[in-house]
C-alpha cells in the first residue's frame, strides 16, 4: 500500500492517523496520506524558521538561483514518475497534464529564480537640510516562513506558483496540499532532497481543513503569510486567522467567468476557445467560462456549434488516446456538479446537451463521471447563473449591444478573468477596460506570461502574483537611508 507521508525538516514523517486517497477515475484506493496534527505541523513551522537561520538564510541569490533550476531540472529528469502521480490523483488527460501541469510546475521555479536574479531596486540621492547629501535605497528581504495551501484542480501548477517565487526571494515554506490531491507535493520533497535545498525549506503537511493540518497552519503565530488558492469561502476563513497577528495573505479564489463573443468573431476560433474554456480539466479551472454571451445574429449558431463540439468530447480514463474529458476530482463533488444540474432543471432551464452521467463499463462505472452541459433560456438571477460550480457546464444566452455584454459580464459578485472575441480592435479595448476583472484575454484564453499580473477582483482574490508582483509579496521592501 502507497504511503504519502508527511515532508518535516529534511525528513518523510509517518502519523498515526491516516485517510484514503482515492482515484476519481475508478475510486480504487491509490494509498493512505497521514494526516498531520498539531505536533506535526509545529514541527514543519519550527524547521522552516530553523531553515531560515542557517545556510539557507546565509545563501547567496546565485547560489539560491542554482539550486532552483536545478528542482526544475529534476522534475524534468523525474516527468513520468510526476505525471502518472498527478493523473492518479486527478484523473485529467494525459495529454493535459503532459503539456500544461508539469511542464509549468518545472518551469514555475527557473522563470521565478531568474526574475528575482534580474530586478532592481530603487535608489535616490537628495540634499539634506544642512546641505549636505544622503542616498537613500532599498533592499528586498524574504518575509520569512510562508503557509502554502493549494487547490485540487492543478496540484502541482499551483502549488510551485507560489512555493517557487517564495523560495527564489529567500523564504521558507510550510505546503498543506489538498487532501484529494497528496502527491506531487509529496514527491516534490524527494526532488528538495535530491538536489540539496537544505532541510526545512520546504516543508509538507496533510490533511484536512477545520481540525487538522490547514487550520494548524494558517492560525500558527510563527508563520508570517499565507497565500491560498480555493474557494472564496475558505479564503475568507484563512484571512480571518491571518488578522491575528496582522500577516499579509495572497488569494485567487473562486470566479464566475464571462466569455463574450462577438458577431464578427472569427467563429470557428471562437467556438474552440469557448469549448476549451468552458470544459477543459472537466470545467475545474477557476478562470474557466461558466457564463457564455454570444451576440444575438450569430446565437443560435454558435450554441449548435458549441453543441457539437460539446458532443464530440471523449470521455474516459487519462491514458487513453484522445480523451478530452477526466472525471472530476470526488464523489463529492461529483454530487455538488449533478445538484446543480438538477437545480438547472428546476428553473426551467433548456438543456441543449448533458446534464447526467455518461455511461461508463466495468471498473469506470465507480468513478466521478459527469456530462459536459451546456443550457440556454434561464434569467441571470438563476443558480447556475449566479454561482461557481467548477464543472463542465456553460449557460449560454443573447446580447445585443456592447454596453449590454459589459452589463451582463459585470453582474456578478466575483472578478477573475473573462475571455472576449472580436476581430474589431476598439471593441477588444474597451472591454478589457471595462469588465471588472483581473485578468482579459481576448481571442484567446488561459494564455499567460509568468511575467505578468495574475489575480482576482472582488470575491475573486486580494492581490497580485506573477513577475515582480510575486517579489512585492513574498518580500519586505526595507528603505536604507545613508547621510554622507
Amino acid at each position: 500500500m502507497k504511503q504519502f507521508l508527511n515532508f518535516i525538516g529534511g525528513e518523510f514523517v509517518a502519523t498515526g492517523k491516516t485517510f484514503e486517497n482515492r482515484a476519481p477515475v475508478d475510486n480504487r484506493l491509490i494509498g493512505l496520506v497521514h494526516e498531520a496534527g498539531q505536533t506535526e505541523v509545529n514541527a514543519a513551522v519550527r524547521a522552516a524558521r530553523a531553515a531560515l537561520k542557517g545556510d539557507w538564510g546565509r545563501m547567496s541569490v546565485a547560489r539560491r538561483v542554482e539550486l532552483l533550476h536545478a528542482v526544475a531540472d529534476e522534475i524534468n529528469r523525474r516527468f513520468n514518475d510526476f505525471l502518472a502521480a498527478e493523473m492518479a490523483d486527478t484523473g485529467k488527460p494525459k495529454s493535459l497534464a503532459s503539456h500544461i501541469d508539469i511542464p509549468r510546475g518545472a518551469a514555475n521555479f527557473k522563470v521565478f529564480a531568474d526574475i528575482v536574479k534580474n530586478v532592481p531596486t530603487e535608489s535616490f540621492e537628495m540634499t539634506t537640510p544642512d546641505g549636505g547629501t544622503a542616498l537613500s535605497y532599498a533592499l528586498r528581504t524574504p518575509v520569512g516562513v510562508v503557509g502554502v495551501v493549494c487547490p485540487w484542480n492543478l496540484p502541482l501548477l499551483l502549488m510551485t506558483w507560489k512555493v517557487g517565487p517564495a523560495l527564489a526571494c529567500g523564504n521558507t515554506v510550510v505546503v498543506k496540499p489538498s487532501e484529494e490531491t497528496p502527491a506531487t507535493a509529496t514527491l516534490l520533497g524527494e526532488v528538495m532532497k535530491a538536489v540539496g535545498i537544505p532541510d526545512g525549506v520546504y516543508n509538507v503537511v496533510h490533511g484536512f481543513g477545520p481540525g487538522s493540518a490547514g487550520a494548524f497552519l494558517t492560525q500558527h503565530p510563527d508563520v508570517d503569510a499565507i497565500t491560498f488558492t480555493g474557494e472564496t469561502r475558505t479564503g475568507e476563513v484563512i484571512m480571518a486567522a491571518a488578522a491575528k497577528g496582522v500577516r499579509p495573505v495572497s488569494f485567487e479564489l473562486g470566479g464566475k467567468n464571462a466569455g463574450i463573443v462577438f458577431a464578427d468573431a472569427d467563429f470557428d476560433k471562437a467556438v474552440a476557445g469557448i469549448t476549451r474554456s468552458a470544459f477543459e480539466n472537466c470545467g475545474q479551472v477557476c478562470l474557466g467560462t461558466e457564463r457564455v454571451y454570444v451576440q444575438r445574429p450569430i446565437f443560435d449558431r454558435f450554441v449548435a456549434a458549441l453543441k457539437a463540439r460539446a458532443e464530440a468530447l471523449k470521455i474516459g480514463p487519462s491514458e487513453e488516446p484522445g480523451v478530452g474529458l477526466g472525471p472530476l476530482i470526488s464523489r463529492e463533488h461529483q454530487q455538488k456538479v449533478l445538484g446543480y444540474y438538477a437545480k438547472a432543471a428546476a428553473e426551467g432551464a433548456t438543456l441543449v446537451t448533458g446534464g447526467g452521467v455518461p455511461a461508463m463499463t466495468g471498473a469506470l462505472a465507480e468513478g466521478c463521471w459527469v456530462q459536459p452541459t451546456i443550457w440556454t433560456g434561464l434569467p441571470e438571477t438563476a443558480s447556475v447563473v449566479r454561482e461557481e460550480i467548477f464543472g463542465p457546464c456553460c449557460h449560454i444566452a443573447p446580447f445585443d449591444t456592447v454596453d449590454e455584454a459589459i452589463a451582463l459580464a459585470n453582474d456578478t459578485d466575483y472578478g477573475l478573468a473573462t475571455t472576449v472575441w472580436t476581430q474589431d480592435l476598439s471593441t477588444a479595448h474597451r472591454m478589457a477596460r471595462e469588465v471588472h476583472v483581473g485578468l482579459c484575454w481576448i481571442n484567446s484564453w488561459f494564455l499567460r506570461d509568468l511575467r505578468t499580473a495574475f489575480g482576482g477582483s472582488k470575491a475573486s482574490g486580494i492581490g497580485r502574483e506573477g513577475g515582480v508582483h510575486s517579489l512585492e509579496f513574498y518580500t519586505e521592501l526595507r528603505n536604507v537611508m545613508v547621510k554622507l
